[in-house]
């Protein structure tokens, strides 16, 4: 009998002018990009930190700190494939992923089938397993106010 286990994430990046915007694990153009330690990529975080809480394997930041050198501007497709290793390595499979990103500017779901590809791509699953959403805070917020980008995830995995 398969054990499923169910895993939430979030995470938050700042916008900032002139950096380049890294989005599930592909380039959105716009005049803002995400500020983080690595390419902060908050969709790809969001999926890692949702995937590790499911296997009880901590967080993002417990396994790949932002005071570690060796993680300062990596493609976070690595992280998120390193991610895959340690859920394989304790024996589970993803059964579903489910990601909303919060962003008011650009619009996001001209890229959602990119973004889909390139995912499952570097999770070796098959794209109707990864549910990629996106809305707007109708103008409230850090977000509304296009200072930052949110996402949320929740991931069923089965061993």
């Amino acid at each position: 009998m398969s054990a499923f286990r169910i895993g939430f994430g979030y995470d938050v990046h700042q916008l900032k002018e002139g950096e380049e915007f890294w989005l599930g694990g592909i380039i959105i153009p716009h005049s803002k990009g995400a500020v983080g330690h690595s390419d902060a990529d908050v969709l790809i975080h969001v999926i890692c930190d949702a995937l590790l809480g499911a296997a009880n394997l901590r967080d993002i930041g417990y396994h790949f700190s932002d005071q570690d050198p060796q993680y300062k501007g990596i493609d976070s497709k690595i992280l998120l494939s390193q991610v895959m290793d340690l859920l394989k390595e304790n024996g589970y499979q993803i059964g579903n992923l489910d990601v909303t990103i919060c962003l008011q500017q650009p619009k996001i779901n001209p890229h959602i089938p990119a973004m889909k590809t390139c995912l499952a791509k570097v999770m070796q699953i098959d794209k109707g397993k990864l549910s990629l959403k996106a809305t707007t805070t109708e103008r409230l917020g850090f977000v509304g106010r296009e200072e930052g980008v949110s996402a949320y995830c929740v991931a069923l995995i089965h061993s």
